[in-house]
C-alpha cells in the first residue's frame, strides 16, 4: 500500500509517496516523479518525516536537479513529430499509398508510407510499430559491428547481437554471449551508444560490475564515466506514446 503525504523541507513544500515494506530502514528515491519513500510497517510516520528531514539538504538539491531538466517529449505520431535519432532529431512525416506500411529516412526527414483508411488507434499503433521495427533494423546495422569491434579488443567472441525492445536495460550479456541492446539507443550520440556497446562487451570477460570488470570497460574506453553519466541524464528525454 502506499499513501502521497507533505511535509516542508527548508522552507519549501514536498510531497512524498510513502510504501511500506518488510524492509529493516528508510529508504529513500527521486526520479521523475518525484520523492518516493519505503519504510518499514513498524516505523511511524513522525519517525520517517524526521528521517526526511535530516536528509533535507540532500532531497532538495536532488529535487532541484530533476525540476531543472529539459521537459520529457511525448511522441503522438502524427505529421510534425520530431523523433530522437543519434542525438539530433527527424521530423515525422506520412505518404497515404497503398496496404503496406514501409519507413524511409531522406537526411533529416522519416517517412511512413501505409494504408490511408486507417484511422484512431489502429492508424498510431500501426505508426508506432513501423518505426520500431525501423529503429531495431538500423539499431543493428549500426551497432552490432560496434560491439564486435570492442569483443575483439578485449580478446573476445561474441555469438550474436541482438536489438529488441527493453524497457529497463539498455543492454545486457546473456551467459551465452549473446548481447542484447535496446532500440531506443538509437536516439542518443553515436558516443553514447558506444558506451553502452563497450559496457556490454566487458561483459564477455566479467560477467559481474566488479572493479576488475570496470577495468576491462577502462582497456576500450577511458572514459567511461563521463559517457555513463550522460546516459543517466538523458535516459528519459523521450517517450514513445504507447497508442
Amino acid at each position: 500500500m502506499s499513501d502521497t503525504h507533505q511535509l516542508m523541507l527548508q522552507g519549501r513544500a514536498v510531497s512524498y509517496l510513502l510504501k511500506r515494506s518488510r524492509r529493516r530502514t528508510i529508504g529513500f528515491a527521486i526520479g521523475a516523479e518525484g520523492l518516493s519513500v519505503t519504510a518499514p510497517e513498524r516505523v511511524s510516520r513522525q519517525e520517517i518525516e524526521a528521517a526526511l528531514q535530516s536528509k533535507s539538504s540532500w532531497i532538495c538539491a536532488k529535487l532541484s536537479q530533476w525540476e531543472a531538466r529539459p521537459q520529457i517529449r511525448r511522441l503522438a505520431f502524427e505529421t510534425g513529430d520530431r523523433l530522437p535519432w543519434l542525438g539530433g532529431e527527424l521530423e515525422l512525416r506520412f505518404v497515404e499509398r497503398g496496404v503496406r506500411t514501409r519507413v524511409t529516412q531522406q537526411e533529416d526527414i522519416i517517412t511512413v508510407s501505409l494504408d490511408g483508411e486507417l484511422t484512431g488507434p489502429l492508424r498510431r499503433a500501426t505508426i508506432r510499430n513501423a518505426l520500431v521495427r525501423y529503429y531495431k533494423r538500423e539499431g543493428e546495422r549500426l551497432m552490432a559491428p560496434k560491439v564486435e569491434a570492442y569483443a575483439r579488443a578485449l580478446g573476445q567472441s561474441v555469438r550474436k547481437v541482438v536489438v529488441r525492445d527493453q524497457k529497463r536495460r539498455w543492454g545486457s550479456c546473456a551467459s551465452d554471449r549473446t548481447i542484447r541492446l535496446n532500440w531506443r539507443l538509437m536516439g542518443f550520440p553515436e558516443e553514447l551508444i558506444d558506451y553502452v556497446c563497450a559496457h556490454e562487451a566487458a561483459h564477455l570477460v566479467e560477467m559481474n560490475h566488479s572493479p576488475a570488470y570496470w577495468a576491462q570497460v577502462t582497456r576500450v574506453m577511458p572514459d567511461w564515466k563521463v559517457r555513463r553519466e550522460a546516459v543517466r541524464e538523458r535516459a528519459e528525454e523521450w517517450i514513445w506514446a504507447e497508442a
